[in-house]
């Protein structure tokens, strides 16, 4: 179930499917659940600092918004936040996941808000 969901995440965002922008590129997903379930401030803090992702080297593309709901059994709507971030490699992956920005905002926002996360990464 929640690799139909990954799936379809990423097809939605063009990174897997006809038309991939990036293609052999490698696609990390972030689903997070917070401490706070639903708190919407919370949530668009989480959206927000992702968005400083695409200031760090080799970062290829940065997607990020809330659950969509769903009465389909087979989708898992349960997390608060997913981030979509597109490098080139694991190279680029181990750098952007080093690098101060990631770090900064994983200690400031991340950590004190997320009760789960879970990380898929894909290359196509």
């Amino acid at each position: 179930m929640k690799h139909l969901l990954l799936l379809t995440l990423l097809a939605s965002t063009g990174c897997v499917g006809l038309g991939s922008r990036h293609d052999g590129a490698l696609q990390h997903v972030v689903l997070i659940w917070l401490k706070d379930a639903g708190n919407v401030e919370q949530r668009q803090k989480i959206i927000e600092v992702s968005k400083s992702f695409r200031d760090i080297p080799g970062v290829l593309q940065v997607q990020s918004g809330k659950a969509v709901a769903s009465d389909r059994g087979i989708v898992d709507d349960s997390f608060d936040v997913g981030i979509l971030v597109v490098v080139p490699d694991e190279r680029r992956l181990a750098e952007y996941l080093a690098h101060p920005i990631h770090q900064r905002a994983k200690s400031d926002v991340l950590m004190p808000l997320v009760e789960k996360i879970l990380v898929y990464d894909i290359r196509e």
